[in-house]
């Protein structure tokens, strides 16, 4: 099972950079491309071709990454989230989720671009860790609440990865020629429904986390790096959607704040590794 669940991620690395490329060379050619009308709306969608097949290719890796981890699930008797392989094979696992999601349910193909990389980026570093298995540290001893935790932190990650690829390309819009990408309008309504994703999970993950280290560690709140970290993130998310509801930001700033956002979560995601603390023992 452990073989099977290695070679599914191995395939699926090979599989989103193969889909990243066709969504590339598709989405950044100079040809006009079909126009179909969404929601009342103009936007541009690729003709079916290269990126077709990305779009399928991504679905490929997304399928094999859930095997994946539900191999890794048989063989360790619980979620594949105890270590930092396990979770970065979710964290990749959930940004192909949200970003499929998106591309289905907001006709947001373009979005692969971004997407893609940092989902790709995060497979191959999940490749390079120590994917031996080992009993769970006592601290992780709740098969219950490592489940929930965890989870949340992988669909809110997901999110906020979805919500920066469109911070992203709102930002390059204005400086390249791609034909595929959506209007800067509509890439300013993608970051902001993504994050409406991602915020309230963040909340719950926080909330979650704090009555599970009240049970393991006797108190609900240390200032462990990465505990920290995920409330820095959470304020970040917060005070985005607090700038665009009561102030109307837009725009840049707004796109700055998606960046910044997710940088926070990678920092969340890999703190404990350079400040130790409680969560030291995901390596």
């Amino acid at each position: 099972m452990l073989e099977i669940s290695k070679y599914c991620l191995y395939a699926s690395i090979a599989l989103v950079a193969l889909a990243a490329v066709a969504y590339i060379t598709s989405l950044t050619t100079t040809r006009r491309n079909a126009q179909v009308a969404t929601a009342g709306a103009q936007q541009a969608t690729p003709v079916r071709g290269v990126a077709w097949y990305g779009s399928q290719l991504t679905v490929l890796a997304f399928i094999l990454m859930t095997i994946a981890l539900v191999c890794r699930t048989i063989v360790v008797k619980h979620a594949p989230f105890a270590n930092q392989y396990e979770f970065a094979c979710s964290f990749g696992w959930g940004m192909l989720a949200f970003y499929i999601y998106f591309e289905r349910r907001h006709h947001a193909r373009a979005l692969g671009i971004a997407l893609l990389p940092l989902a790709l980026t995060m497979l191959v570093y999940a490749a390079t860790r120590d994917d031996s298995v080992k009993p769970l540290v006592p601290a992780l001893q709740s098969p219950f609440m490592l489940t929930v935790h965890v989870f949340l932190a992988v669909l809110g990650y997901g999110a906020g990865a979805v919500a920066s690829a469109a911070g992203i390309l709102y930002l390059v819009k204005p400086k390249v020629r791609w034909s595929g990408l959506p209007s800067l309008e509509r890439l300013d309504e993608l970051g902001y429904r993504a994050v409406v994703f991602s915020f309230p999970l963040l909340t719950m993950m926080n909330i979650q986390g704090a009555i599970w280290a009240n049970t393991a560690w006797g108190r609900y709140w240390s200032w462990d790096p990465k505990e920290t970290a995920a409330m820095v993130t959470w304020l970040i998310y917060g005070a985005y959607l607090h700038a665009r509801v009561t102030k109307g930001w837009q725009g840049n700033r707004s796109a700055w704040l998606l960046i910044l956002g997710f940088g926070a979560i990678i920092f969340t995601f890999l703190g404990n590794h350079f400040f130790g603390g409680l969560h030291s023992y995901g390596g």
